[in-house]
């Protein structure tokens, strides 16, 4: 492999790493085995900390594909905990609510799974990487400042949930560029009369590359070592 020249590799990004943190390992890494001071290391889609799965990084002149890479279709699982709430969505935060879960069955469950297919105008995050005025969100929300989020046009194109161990709810969603799964989690607890935070979530594909196709950081920095 061709580093330098580039080359687009697909890791499974351990939880609790932000995909910078896999960037700045692998380019770290290069620099040292290659023997150069600058070599570019972009990523095609930002995983939240607290998920795990595909991250799509590529090197020297393949990062010019980038911009393309990020516009495909994405995969993942995940569950999501009904009838409590936190303000990031997710367990960043700690919960701050607890909600009504006694009124859902199966028949509310699917109505408002299948509400969620299609074209649709969503809301992302407060804690969240989208940028506003020229600084990150989760800034804002970290400071405590009430900033306006505004809503993005997204599709999903399928949506499959298992209600086996409610009320946690199993998912595995496919969606456009520009989806917060954090706010479909929200979204569904609020049109159940409830709440909904994601507990879990992994990215399984990107366009055609899959997760199984996919090396762990210290797999890569071995081949890395290796070269």
């Amino acid at each position: 492999m061709d580093f330098i020249a580039g080359e687009t590799i697909l890791v499974d990004k351990p939880f609790g790493w932000t995909s910078f943190d896999v960037v700045n390992k692998i380019r770290w890494n290069l620099k040292q085995k290659l023997n150069v001071k600058k070599i570019k290391v972009g990523h095609a889609g930002t995983l939240d900390p607290l998920a795990t799965g595909l991250l799509v990084i590529c090197t020297g002149k393949h990062t010019k594909k980038i911009d393309q890479l990020t516009t495909v279709s994405k995969s993942y699982t995940g569950t999501i905990l009904l009838g409590k709430t936190t303000p990031s969505f997710d367990l960043e935060t700690a919960f701050d609510s607890e909600c009504e879960i006694l009124h859902i069955n199966k028949e509310i469950l699917e109505e408002v799974r299948q509400s969620f297919m299609g074209i649709q105008e969503q809301i992302p995050p407060v804690f969240s990487a989208k940028q506003i005025d020229g600084k990150r969100a989760y800034d804002y929300a970290r400071e405590g400042k009430s900033i306006e989020m505004k809503s993005n046009k997204i599709e999903i194109f399928s949506f499959q949930i298992n209600t086996a161990r409610f009320p946690e709810i199993d998912f595995e969603i496919n969606c456009s560029k520009g989806t917060y799964i954090r706010s479909i989690a929200s979204d569904f607890g609020k049109k159940l009369a409830s709440g909904g935070t994601l507990i879990a979530l992994r990215r399984i594909s990107s366009g055609d590359q899959l997760i199984e196709d996919a090396k762990s950081v210290d797999e890569w920095l071995k081949f890395i070592l290796e070269l």
